[in-house]
């Protein structure tokens, strides 16, 4: 099977454990990556200029030549490059949302519809800058991970590429599920934090599951997944973050792809990604998998820039570790580390200890 995506170790991995034969095309070639995929591809500039239509499409050609892929698995990096998925599907089977669907559920104004005539709340959306910009937030169409967010100064304006949405308060809850179409299965909620670095605010720390909620917060957010996931036409898994407060929850937005949160979500005796597959031709499981103890996942990124990577005797406890003799920029992401614990907050806190250590041990390495 054919794995696209900005980081594509998770994705692999799960692959590797349901069963398929994993060919990876990613921005970063880590070490694990490389290890758990029968043929790995690296997109260069990844980072710095996203998914480019003929960088990822040769990659996947390179990939699948010698080979016959059963289809292909976009992950993340694809969200505001709906035209580049119609060229994929061209090519080979897509399993995961097409290319109407994904641009359907990231253009803010029909997404602000669909949640309105679903009678699920929303906070409201513009796409030029409000008068007063107090209370309002800039984001990039199709933008993932929290770096694009930002406080709608006034200094900013319409182009394009931004859109407006009002700031609510509330704790950042996701809900990953399956979908087949017309029907679907939330598989859990984790709580998300951020890491705040400068100028990213918002930008993408972590997540623990099981989310600490209330009985009528998790019935709402199930029950707007409901209505959610068939008006788009969502196939396999996705992600529908929210912020939930004492008055009620608001779906701030659908991520119509396998998200961050697939590690912590692996059951230990079958795979999501075989799962999502399976979503993809229709079939849903019967339940959602139980987890013995509380899951985190926290990103750790560079404190400052590693020319060189160095040769590490990494943790059994982390991930996405880099090649070594690769270069890391200052805030770019470093590796993920993992965490298990009886409850919530304790894997919460053991992972951000974790990646206090990390940093510690790459700095006094490359010292």
């Amino acid at each position: 099977m054919l794995i696209v995506a900005a980081s594509g170790r998770a994705l692999a991995a799960s692959a590797r454990r349901g069963g398929y034969a994993p060919l990876v095309a990613d921005f970063f070639g880590d070490q694990d990556t490389v290890a758990v995929a029968d043929a790995h591809v690296r997109l260069s500039d990844g980072l710095a200029r996203g998914m480019r239509s003929e960088i990822v499409l040769d990659a996947l050609e390179r990939l699948a030549a010698p080979r016959q892929p059963a289809g292909v698995v976009c992950g993340s990096g694809f969200e505001d490059r709906p035209e580049l998925l119609t060229e994929i599907a061209r090519r080979w089977r897509l399993f995961g949302n097409g290319p109407h669907v994904v641009a359907r559920a990231k253009d803010p104004l029909t997404f602000s519809r669909v949640c309105r005539d679903c009678d699920t709340p929303h906070p409201d959306t513009s796409l030029e800058r409000p008068a007063d910009p107090t209370g309002w937030l800039r984001k990039r169409r199709g933008g993932a991970g929290g770096r694009h967010v930002q406080a709608a100064a006034r200094g900013y304006h319409a182009n394009g590429m931004f859109y407006f949405q009002r700031r609510v308060e509330g704790t950042p809850v996701s809900a990953l599920l399956l979908a087949d179409g017309s029907r679907a299965l939330v598989l859990g909620f984790s709580a998300q934090w951020s890491s705040p670095a400068p100028g990213q605010r918002f930008r993408y720390g972590g997540a623990v599951q099981p989310a600490a909620l209330a009985p009528a917060a998790e019935d709402a957010m199930r029950a707007a997944v409901q209505r959610i996931a068939p008006a788009m036409s969502l196939v396999g898994l996705n992600s529908a973050d929210f912020l939930v407060a004492p008055r009620g929850i608001r779906l701030l937005e659908i991520n119509p792809r396998p998200g961050a949160t697939l590690d912590i979500f692996e059951p230990d005796d079958d795979s999501v990604f075989a799962m999502h597959i399976a979503a993809c031709e229709g079939i849903l499981p019967a339940r959602a998998p139980r987890f013995a103890q509380a899951r985190a996942s926290a990103i750790v990124y560079a404190e400052r820039d590693i020319a060189a990577f160095p040769a590490l005797d990494w943790p059994a406890w982390t991930a996405d570790r880099p090649a070594v003799g690769s270069r890391v920029a200052k805030g770019d992401p470093l590796c993920t580390v993992f965490a298990c614990a009886a409850g919530a907050a304790s894997a919460q806190a053991l992972a951000q200890r974790r990646a206090a250590m990390i940093l510690t041990m790459t700095s006094a390495s490359a010292a």
